[in-house]
């Protein structure tokens, strides 16, 4: 019925159904007025109801916080045959009420334009509230580039599914898609790569074959103001990532001395990982603090994404500066070279007020014990380097490709997909994962530090929106009730998660016209 599963759900047949109209009106408070005006936002297309306030008068939709109440993101909704009252924890919570009343309803309320029909709503009672705090969801813009209108849908579909966070990943090897006033060549030169290999990379390069197809796109500073106060008001914070030190070699084509001069760089036209990695001396410093104190100005969030994943080694063993960098600080190798630059960029970020978050290579170089205590980690390897960091004392977002890395083939067939990076994460794996460690059982002390889950989706051989919906979906949704649900109780079996829920769902995403693959 609702998806993710609720808390709790009670039907009560025997009161009826509540009939939506055009007379129907909605009283909100303060604090749940951007719910209510959410509401109407969704259903007006298709019912043309206006939803009006209630101006005193008996209301037949109110809404309303009560933070005493309830804790935060949770919410009660209660439908009878007269009234509908949602009342949350906090703002969040009553949007949260709003998304699942919006799924009582039947599908079609989900179509962008009108139909002909009653609008019903069956009695119930439903208490809810999620059991973790991160629910997000990250999209590659790097690799190929996702126009704004698709990110604003994007928004509305993790909104529906009650997610919170949505990570940009902003700069590659292969594009660098964000306006930094003061670098303008960072878009006007890395934005930009004179084409894109076809097919994968694991062959011999005298066999690669290119489209000839120039590629390229970036955000303006408006369009991410844009971006992150559309998502604002459906309750998502948007974390921007700019990785660094490697996968900088776009950053490094628009300004080649940010590198280490061992070779001419160009915006990459292939996939995998470029040895091209930024320098570690004064100069490249500046740059990632210049570039990270104009995209503070832009992004709100308390934490910014600095990647440190796949740094490769070998032009710092190769550079004079860098073997110089190395001899003064003190340090035996270059992992511990990436850790000191990881320490200096967490701690610019602190001073401002800001949280640095990386991938889990952040750790190589002396382990939780040499990084600040405000970092966290993103644990993308496997769910191992997530427990290390949380044993040790550091806030965990769990991230396991072999789980949420929604970029891999969701049949083992391949010949019936779309082509992919590689792998098999099947529906039904996603549904199974739970965000905290088993490992962490008996660790109440490190589970508190594993602040939720992401699913991730990597575009390397994602090159369209709609190509986007279609590795996102269904399997975002089993994602979605994993991350609400965390410790699996009283959440169904797989199976009937797929008729009691998941089924009825894809009659809403078709309504919304968005692309995903058909079930088994």
């Amino acid at each position: 019925m609702i998806l993710p599963k609720p808390q709790r759900l009670d039907r009560h047949e025997h009161d009826g159904a509540f009939r939506l109209t055009g007379t129907t009106s909605v009283r909100s408070d303060a604090a749940s007025a951007p719910a209510a005006d959410a509401l109407r936002r969704a259903l007006r297309p298709a019912t043309g109801f206006a939803l009006p306030d209630a101006d005193g008068g008996q209301a037949a939709i109110t809404l309303s916080v009560a933070p005493r109440a309830l804790d935060a993101e949770a919410y009660e909704l209660t439908v009878t045959s007269d009234h509908i009252t949602i009342t949350g924890g906090d703002p969040a919570g009553v949007f949260y009420g709003v998304q699942s009343l919006r799924q009582l309803l039947p599908a079609e309320v989900f179509s962008a334009t009108a139909v002909e029909r009653d609008w019903t709503v069956p009695a119930v009672s439903v208490t809810d509230g999620p059991q973790l705090g991160w629910r997000g969801m990250m999209l590659d813009a790097a690799r190929h580039f996702m126009p704004k209108e698709f990110i604003l849908r994007l928004i509305d579909l993790l909104a529906l599914h009650k997610l919170n966070v949505l990570h940009l990943h902003l700069t590659e090897d292969q594009g660098w898609r964000l306006a930094i006033e003061k670098y303008p060549r960072l878009t006007e030169v890395g934005a930009w790569r004179r084409e894109t290999l076809i097919g994968h990379a694991d062959r011999p390069e005298d066999e690669y074959t290119f489209d000839g197809t120039p590629h390229g796109g970036f955000y303006t500073q408006d369009d991410i103001r844009e971006i992150v106060a559309y998502a604002a008001e459906r309750f998502i914070t948007v974390i921007p990532e700019i990785d660094m030190p490697g996968h900088m070699l776009a950053a490094i084509t628009a300004y080649p001395e940010l590198g280490n001069g061992l070779r001419p760089p160009q915006v990459w036209t292939v996939w995998g990982i470029s040895e091209q990695v930024l320098s570690v001396d004064d100069l490249a410093l500046d740059f990632c603090r210049d570039v990270l104190t104009e995209v503070m100005s832009l992004f709100p969030s308390r934490l910014i994404h600095c990647g440190g994943d796949e740094c490769p080694k070998e032009e710092w063993r190769a550079s004079p500066a860098a073997q110089a960098r190395m001899r003064s600080l003190g340090l035996t190798d270059e992992d511990a070279l990436q850790a000191w630059f990881t320490g200096q960029m967490a701690t610019f970020l602190s001073d401002n007020g800001r949280r640095f978050i990386g991938w889990d290579e952040v750790l190589e170089g002396g382990g939780p014990a040499n990084l600040p205590k405000d970092i966290v980690v993103m644990s993308w390897r496997g769910e191992e380097a997530g427990v290390e960091a949380a044993r040790g004392g550091l806030d965990v977002v769990m991230a396991p490709c072999e789980y949420l890395y929604f970029d891999r083939y969701q049949s083992e067939d391949h010949d019936r997909e779309p082509l992919a990076i590689s792998g098999f994460v099947p529906l039904s794996k996603v549904y199974d994962y739970r965000p905290v460690p088993a490992a962490l059982a008996d660790e109440p002390e490190a589970a508190r530090h594993v602040l939720g889950a992401q699913c991730q989706l990597w575009t390397e051989y994602v090159p369209t929106p709609k190509h986007a919906e279609y590795m996102l979906f269904p399997r975002l949704c089993a994602f979605a009730e994993a991350v609400w649900r965390n410790d699996g109780n009283g959440v169904d079996d797989f199976a009937d998660f797929v008729t009691d829920r998941l089924r009825p769902h894809l009659e809403r995403l078709n309504a919304l016209g968005v692309s995903h693959r058909a079930l088994d």
